[in-house]
């Protein structure tokens, strides 16, 4: 979707170009900066999405604090010296 937002901003520089009338080019100038803004955020909108982690393989704060009280219950058994 956002190369096809580029494409018709990129036509409505073109057109913007090749119009007479003041009123035309203001028009088409800006639909083309507002085309291109939209397709440049849902090109980063995608690039962040891509890179995000899965919020399901992520651990639940209530299991999290057992791991870490189990952690802190075998460590100092784990310290002590052998004999």
């Amino acid at each position: 979707m956002p190369w096809i937002l580029l494409a018709a901003a990129v036509v409505a520089l073109i057109g913007a170009f090749k119009t007479t009338s003041v009123g035309v080019l203001a028009l088409c100038l800006l639909l083309s900066f507002g085309l291109a803004v939209t397709a440049l955020v849902q090109l980063l909108a995608r690039r962040v999405a891509e890179r995000t982690r899965d919020e399901r393989t992520m651990i639940d704060p209530v299991v999290l604090a057992q791991l870490r009280s189990q952690v802190q219950t075998d460590a100092p058994a784990e310290r002590a010296p052998p004999q």
